[in-house]
């Protein structure tokens, strides 16, 4: 598998910190799955895919009073060292830092949904 989540990760970090309006990002399945979490979450205003090339995705930012909505984007599990949580190990985890996102056999979840369907996964990042 390609870093395409990770590079995303560090396309929007960069983007809001050059204050940019949107931000191009390349087309992909697992993308389009964290960026519906993003938009339910209300950290991104939406996306959309680019008219001047269908491969790319363009994802607009949200700025609240001139800062923006997603303060940082941590890591929690990287392409050199993956991270797998039981569902017990996930209930220890406190969710109240921030929005933490879950990769599971039933596809990208939030923290607090992994907790309510009882499954585990690997926990990609922690946004605040």
């Amino acid at each position: 598998m390609k870093n395409y989540l990770w590079n995303m990760f560090a396309n929007l970090k960069n983007g809001q910190m050059a204050k940019n309006s949107f931000i191009l990002q390349r087309r992909k399945k697992i993308c389009s799955a964290f960026l519906n979490l993003l938009w339910d979450e209300g950290l991104i205003l939406g996306y959309t895919i680019s008219k001047s090339d269908p491969n790319m995705f363009k994802i607009f930012l949200k700025y609240k009073n001139g800062k923006p909505a997603i303060k940082s984007l941590r890591p929690i599990t990287k392409p050199g060292q993956r991270i797998y949580y039981s569902n017990k190990q996930l209930w220890k985890i406190d969710s109240s830092k921030g929005v933490i996102i879950v990769s599971t056999n039933k596809g990208l979840m939030l923290l607090d949904e992994c907790k309510k369907l009882n499954l585990g996964g690997e926990p990609y990042i922690i946004i605040k």
